[in-house]
C-alpha cells in the first residue's frame, strides 16, 4: 500500500507551524471562530471573554499539534493508496487536510489517489474561501480571503507539473 510509512517531514512542520501563527492564546480568527494555539478551533463563533483571557501553554499548543498531524497524516494514508506521493506531496496534503480536516479534503485526496495531479491543484485552489461569523456568531456568506489563496498555492505547488531543474 503506498504512502503507509510516510509522516510529515521537518519541513514540512516547519512550514505547517509557518502557515498557522502559533498563538498562546485564545483569539478570534479571520472567520470570528475561538480558535487557540497552532490554528486550533476551539469552537464555531467568536471566543467570550473569559476565553480571549485563557493562557495557552507551549504544552497544550505542541500536544494539540501532534494529535491533529496524526489525525491527517492517516487520513492522507487512508485516502491515498494506490498512488505513491514525493514527500513534498505527502507534506502539502497533511498542511491542506490539517486546515481542512480530512472531509473537507477529500476530494483532493481522492484525486491524488488516481495521480490526476491537476485535479488535485484545481480542488485545493476551491477552498480559498471562509465563512466569517457575525457578532452573534451566525455564519455570512463565503468571502475569499487572500492568506488561503497564497496557502493553497505553496501546497498545490508540489502537484504542479514538473518543472526543468533551475
Amino acid at each position: 500500500m503506498a504512502n503507509e510509512t510516510k509522516r510529515i517531514s521537518a519541513a514540512g512542520l516547519t512550514e505547517l507551524r509557518q502557515r498557522e501563527h502559533a498563538e498562546l492564546r485564545y483569539y478570534n480568527d479571520v472567520a470570528n471562530n475561538c480558535t487557540y494555539g497552532v490554528g486550533t478551533l476551539a469552537h464555531s463563533g467568536p471566543c467570550t471573554s473569559e476565553e480571549l483571557a485563557r493562557p495557552v501553554t507551549v504544552a497544550q499548543v505542541n500536544a494539540q499539534l501532534v494529535a491533529a498531524i496524526q489525525v491527517a497524516e492517516q487520513a492522507v494514508r487512508r485516502r491515498v493508496r494506490r498512488h505513491e506521493l514525493t514527500q513534498d506531496q505527502f507534506d502539502a496534503l497533511i498542511s491542506y487536510t490539517y486546515n481542512l480536516g480530512a472531509g473537507g479534503a477529500q476530494a483532493a485526496l481522492t484525486a491524488a489517489d488516481r495521480a490526476a495531479n491537476q485535479d488535485v491543484v484545481r480542488e485545493m485552489n476551491r477552498n480559498i474561501y471562509i465563512h466569517r461569523r457575525d457578532a452573534n456568531g451566525r455564519r455570512l456568506p463565503p468571502t475569499p480571503v487572500q492568506g488561503l489563496v497564497n496557502r493553497r498555492r505553496d501546497e498545490a505547488a508540489p502537484f504542479q507539473a514538473l518543472r526543468p531543474p533551475q
